[in-house]
């Protein structure tokens, strides 16, 4: 911050008597300087926004169309919303709805915040290019709530046999589900999840997704923990294999 001229001439001067009053007021000029500068860095108090997704999913495939909603108190008549992508604002976008069709310039960190809001914490978009793809609309996971997961192909293919695994072992088999929940999860649930499946008559496996359960501080029933941990163990349900299914797309075979 550059010091107005003004200010050095008492130095300057043989009579050093003014040098007190000269400290005071550049403290003064300094906190006057801050308080104007600090709403734009957001204005403590208010209360934060929160950004949602829809669809729900943090990982998305390229033309994937997604929509974020930044929630929170407006003043009434005013629905102007401030968007931010990697730390930089989004001056095109001032609506509480931003709308896109997905592309690797999307993935990054999105924030908000409205009139009557601070800003909001931040929510990571994915957006991969593969052929099977592993959603699931949160990271982190408070115990007792649901894990959610889904097991996405690339443009909506026709997936089949479909098994999730954590930490590489297997979790749950589907000839044709492609999703899978836990409904109530502790912290035996956290660690990387993948799934595979069939595209017409090759295998495929998604990247994997980090997912953390914090334990639970209040403590929890290890028979309960137990109880719900086996009530999710995989197997195979000893089921004869689905015929192969000889329905590929013709847009697969060509790739």
């Amino acid at each position: 911050m550059e010091v107005p001229p003004v200010l050095l001439l008492p130095a300057a001067a043989s009579d050093q008597t003014g040098c007190p009053l000269l400290h005071s007021w550049g403290h003064m000029l300094l906190w006057t300087a801050l308080l104007f500068l600090a709403p734009a860095a957001g204005t403590p108090g208010l209360p934060k926004a929160v950004v949602s997704l829809q669809p729900p999913w943090l990982q998305v495939f390229p033309e994937d169309n997604v929509t974020l909603s930044c929630q929170g108190a407006r003043s009434p008549g005013d629905s102007s919303t401030q968007w931010f992508h990697n730390g930089t604002a989004i001056p095109t976008q001032a609506q509480p709805s931003y709308s896109f069709k997905a592309s690797s310039s999307h993935s990054g960190d999105y924030r908000c915040r409205t009139g009557q809001t601070g800003l909001s914490d931040p929510v990571h978009l994915d957006v991969t290019s593969a052929w099977l793809l592993l959603q699931t609309p949160r990271l982190l996971v408070p115990p007792g709530d649901p894990i959610v997961l889904r097991c996405h192909s690339w443009r909506n293919w026709r997936l089949y046999k479909i098994t999730f695994f954590q930490d590489g072992k297997p979790k749950w088999f589907s000839h044709t589900n492609s999703s899978f929940s836990i409904p109530h999860a502790n912290a035996s649930h956290s660690g990387a999840y993948h799934c595979s499946g069939f595209l017409g008559q090759t295998l495929h496996a998604s990247q994997s997704v980090s997912i953390t359960v914090p334990a639970n501080i209040a403590g929890a029933d290890e028979a309960a923990k137990a109880e719900v941990e086996n009530a999710i163990t995989y197997s195979l349900l000893l089921q004869p294999d689905a015929p192969e299914e000889d329905t590929s797309p013709s847009d697969y075979q060509n790739m």
